[in-house]
């Protein structure tokens, strides 16, 4: 089974985990079996139209899923799925 990590930001929706192991051969279906045993996720990681939201960025084993096959990138057991959140603003 993959390893999502989830950041601290979103840890709150997921029963304070800093990890889930989940089943899926696919980022997309890892991602659907994480929001289906932690659904306030769902809101966070997903538009309504069901698609990725675009400030949330996806690695496997450190690559990102953009530059790979996207949510139909596979995943086997062992595999680490980070999510990783933009963070935007600051100071001058």
């Amino acid at each position: 089974m993959p390893k999502i990590l989830i950041p601290t930001p979103l840890r709150q929706f997921a029963d304070k985990k800093d990890s889930v192991d989940v089943a899926g051969a696919t980022v997309g279906e890892a991602l659907a079996a994480l929001t289906t045993a932690h659904p306030d996720l769902k809101k966070n990681l997903f538009t309504d139209e069901g698609k990725l939201r675009s400030f949330v960025n996806v690695y496997v084993n450190d690559e990102d899923i953009r530059f790979l096959e996207k949510d139909k990138t596979a995943v086997a057991g062992g595999d680490t799925i980070s999510i990783v959140p933009s963070i935007a603003g600051g100071a001058r």
